[in-house]
């Protein structure tokens, strides 16, 4: 078990088609039932949920089809939170730390609930190609971050403070907006080491000719 913090209990869990990454941004729409109860709680008790990437089964959890989630999944904080005029809840989570499901289990609602066990930060970067590489890295991100504003500010997928110094940050981001697989996303966001994630993200944009 992680040292950093202790396990968490009966975490509900949101299995999802996309997978969040410590720092990143999650607009949602809630509109079943278990899920409104889930955000209620989290804002009532200012707790957690955890985000997971789905295994197998779909969002909307069906008696035949269970949704299975992938067991390295991302805590979210709720910052931001709305009703529109159909009665859909709009929240905004934040991702904070990245957690291993020790188990998981459904509640009668359908709602997953999960044992989970921090994971803690990232290793830091340590030898010069890395750091190099994460120079490279963050220039990418800063054109990327600009175009996006000066096309449409209002739909910047990140929050601020933007922080181009950090490696962890700027390989979450470029994870995050870069066209791979969500298989491979999720593989990036379960590395614990800051330098591997910007070696894998370096050698994408590489050889898709984006450096």
């Amino acid at each position: 078990m992680s040292s950093t913090s202790p396990v968490y209990a009966d975490v509900p869990l949101f299995p999802l088609h996309t997978v969040l990454f410590p720092g990143g941004l999650l607009p949602l729409k809630i509109f079943e039932a278990r899920y409104l109860d889930m955000v209620r709680g989290c804002l009532r008790d200012k707790s957690p949920f955890g985000v997971c990437l789905l295994k197998s089964g779909g969002e909307v959890a069906k008696p035949d089809e269970p949704s299975v989630p992938e067991p390295v999944g991302c805590l979210a904080e709720i910052d931001q939170c709305d009703v529109d005029e159909f009665g859909i809840l709009l929240i905004r989570a934040r991702g904070t730390e990245r957690f291993r499901l020790l188990s998981h289990r459904a509640e009668p609602s359908g709602l997953l609930v999960g044992m989970a066990d921090p994971l803690g930060g990232d290793v830091p970067l340590e030898d010069s190609t890395h750091v190099e590489k994460f120079g490279a890295c963050a220039e990418v991100l800063e054109r990327i971050i600009a175009t996006i504003r000066e096309r449409d500010p209002e739909s910047l997928p990140f929050l601020e403070p933007f922080r181009f110094d950090d490696p962890s940050w700027v390989s979450n981001r470029l994870s995050e907006v870069l066209p791979v697989a969500l298989r491979a996303r999720q593989k990036l966001m379960e590395l614990l080491d800051a330098g591997a994630r910007i070696d894998v993200v370096h050698h994408y944009m590489q050889q898709h000719q984006l450096l």
